[in-house]
């Protein structure tokens, strides 16, 4: 095996990489979907056994035939293929099986490589192998989620073909390796002999980079509208960034692996320490010190400091060091070529650790709803990045072997491979630019709004499944001129790191805020609208229990200007958050005031803000529609508006595409005598 190797096998790799990252993907959203509808832990949950696996390679002491490989591989494809099809239930097998699969077919490939060397060839290239294969894959999923607005367009609707053409080149790759005579896992008579065992210890710790680098790429690479939602950086602008240093990465790798595998462990480890700093000081510059004192709220959205915004494009430049890292671990891996027990239980304690790091970020968010142990993950999301660094950069230290000496070697297909990644990196930066929303011209003033609020339940339906097809022809079917929706921040794990307020932007065209940042642990509100947002900001109330916000906006139509206020209260729409935003509202005009606010008529919370301001649904003047099963007295989706507003109609919108109904009205506005 050479030191750069053939673009068809790179292809392989990058497919199989990809994959992984969208089952793993897609498994962690399946469960977190089962606990979304329950609002509590699950028994779903038990479906994590399946990242520990690579146990079964514990058993494995004389070696893993190869036609286990290929059944293993196939059951990763194949899982792929059919998971996309299912219902929750169904899906959460396949991507769990799939995912499983997996991570048992890594350390096998892995055992092989180590020994498909000889002691005197290139110790370098199965490292440079797999290295570009993630590198490719990255970049892939990177192509597929800016095509699709944050989703992955290969795994939903006619688009799907993508996803059939990718396992296809997976099918061939695979083939290709476990065919009779195939040099690529052929063990070498030179390594087949008896070989000294190393430490496990050492050997925990390389899986244990290996697999923390995946995290890392999971948890915000492979959809850089995880980062954009972190910092309020629009997205074409982080997409450049970033590939423009994973650009130079893949064409160093790809020219010259060498020297980039031969760089002194001190420049490494620096290249690691400014990472983690980077990394951290980017979350920590949106993370929120929220006081405990009710008192101090309604708290706004304080600026970020010059220090967070240039940590950004630090990390953006110098995240590749992440790659690099796998490489080394892994060929620092193979190298000392562990048996394949010792593969197993390194990996399957990695998995541990990846299961440890999963549900520290999605607690950060749910912590409300975690007995115990889930407030101790309030505001320290970034410390969850934290440990993800530090998992990526430490074991790097275990990695400080020297390069063999070898010089550069000419790569068989280094052109095409750079061709092909160059291209790929312009594609992507084209696409996040080419695709971004695009209002059209402001529409006339006509004296009338329709105005809109829309629980999204995170994109899910009422059957637990991801609807943002349905949600989007609600929205279009109300044809609304401002939307306030809740539940929207999918930019996480949680929500398959997708962006469901980007994909209806780009599909309405209309412009769109986001609200608060990913960072302070809100279920996420925005707003969309036909016309342009201005002066728009976030503010806090006082959460005991989950953190809640309220974007402040000002929408200008024609000559007028709305004070235009989009939330989402926590469980029984506490009396101290609703007093907190008609504390920031009070005293200003033309206000449109919207969302789920956890209250019904009869409440408290409801007389305090009908006392200053009109309830849409009880002020307009046409008789209104009230759809079978709807009881209005159990409202409490809202729209409020200042005193003197006319509101023609209102109707509450039942479907199985949320668990709340969508709510508009038509509102007219003129000056008060």
């Amino acid at each position: 095996m050479k030191a750069n190797p053939k673009s068809s096998m790179v292809l392989f790799y990058g497919v199989f990489f990809l994959v992984f990252l969208q089952l793993l993907s897609d498994f962690v959203e399946t469960i977190y979907a089962f606990g979304l509808l329950r609002t509590s832990l699950t028994g779903e949950i038990a479906s994590v056994v399946l990242l520990f696996a690579p146990v079964a390679l514990l058993f494995a002491r004389r070696g893993c035939p190869k036609p286990v490989l290929a059944l293993l591989g196939c059951v990763v494809l194949i899982a792929r293929v059919v998971e996309v099809w299912l219902g929750p239930g169904g899906k959460l097998i396949a991507a769990g099986i799939g995912v499983g699969s997996w991570l048992v077919l890594f350390p096998a490939w892995s055992w092989y490589a180590a020994r498909a060397v000889p002691p005197d060839d290139d110790q370098n290239a199965p490292a440079v192998t797999l290295g570009l294969g993630l590198t490719l894959g990255l970049g892939l999923s990177i192509l597929l989620r800016t095509l699709g607005a944050g989703f992955d367009i290969s795994t939903y609707g006619g688009t799907q073909a993508i996803g059939w053409a990718i396992v296809a080149v997976g099918g061939w790759g695979l083939w290709r390796l476990v065919r009779p005579g195939s040099p690529f896992l052929a063990v070498s008579p030179e390594t087949a002999a008896a070989l000294p065992r190393p430490r496990f210890g050492k050997v925990l710790g390389l899986s244990v980079g290996v697999l923390s680098v995946l995290t890392f790429v999971y948890f915000a690479l492979m959809s850089p509208n995880v980062i954009a939602r972190w910092t309020g950086v629009a997205y074409p602008f982080v997409v450049s960034g970033l590939m423009l240093a994973l650009g130079v990465w893949g064409w160093l790798l790809i020219a010259h692996p060498h020297r980039l595998l031969r760089l002194p462990p001190a420049v490494v480890l620096l290249w690691n320490v400014i990472f983690v700093l980077a990394l951290v000081l980017t979350l920590r510059a949106h993370q929120i010190d929220f006081p405990m004192e009710a008192n101090g709220y309604p708290l706004a959205e304080p600026a970020v400091a010059l220090w967070g915004r240039l940590a950004l494009w630090v990390l953006l430049l110098i995240c590749p060091v992440v790659l690099l890292d796998f490489a080394l671990c892994l060929r620092e891996l193979l190298a000392i070529r562990p048996t394949l027990p010792q593969f197993g239980g390194s990996f399957a304690l990695g998995a541990l650790w990846l299961l440890l790091l999963i549900l520290a970020q999605v607690f950060t968010t749910v912590y409300d709803y975690i007995p115990v142990v889930g407030p101790w993950f309030r505001d320290r999301f970034w410390l969850v990045f934290l440990a993800v660094g530090l998992g990526c950069a430490l074991p790097v230290w275990l990695a400080r072997r020297g390069c063999d000496g070898a010089a550069e070697r000419p790569s068989p297909g280094g052109a095409s491979l750079t061709l092909i990644w160059a291209g790929l990196c312009a594609l992507v930066v084209v696409a996040a630019w080419g695709l971004s929303p695009r209002p059209p011209a402001q529409p006339a003033d006509d004296g009338t709004l329709r105005v809109m609020t829309y629980n999204i339940q995170q994109g899910y339906n009422t059957d637990g499944v991801k609807d943002f097809a349905g949600q989007l022809a609600v929205l279009r079917a109300a044809n609304a001129d401002l939307i306030g929706l809740q539940e929207t921040d999918t930019n996480r794990i949680a929500g398959g790191n997708a962006d469901i307020v980007g994909y209806f932007a780009r599909a309405l065209r209309m412009y769109s805020d986001y609200g608060p940042s990913t960072v302070p642990g809100t279920f996420g509100i925005a707003l969309l609208s036909r016309y342009p947002i201005e002066a728009v900001e976030t503010f806090y109330m006082h959460s005991l229990g989950e953190q809640t916000a309220t974007i402040a906006a000002r929408v200008r139509v024609g000559e007028r200007t709305f004070n235009v206020y989009v939330t989402h209260l926590g469980n029984g729409g506490p009396l101290v958050q609703q007093t907190a935003i008609l504390d920031w509202v009070r005293g200003q005009s033309d206000v449109i005031m919207m969302g789920d606010f956890n209250f019904r008529p009869e409440t408290e919370q409801y007389r305090l803000t009908t006392l200053e301001f009109a309830d849409a649904w009880v002020a307009q003047t046409e008789a209104a529609i009230i759809e079978p099963g709807f009881n209005p007295e159990r409202r409490i989706d809202h729209i409020f508006v200042t005193p003197g507003t006319q509101v023609a109609r209102t109707r509450y919108l039942l479907s199985p595409h949320s668990d709340h109904p969508a709510l508009w009205a038509d509102v007219t506005w003129r000056e008060e005598p």
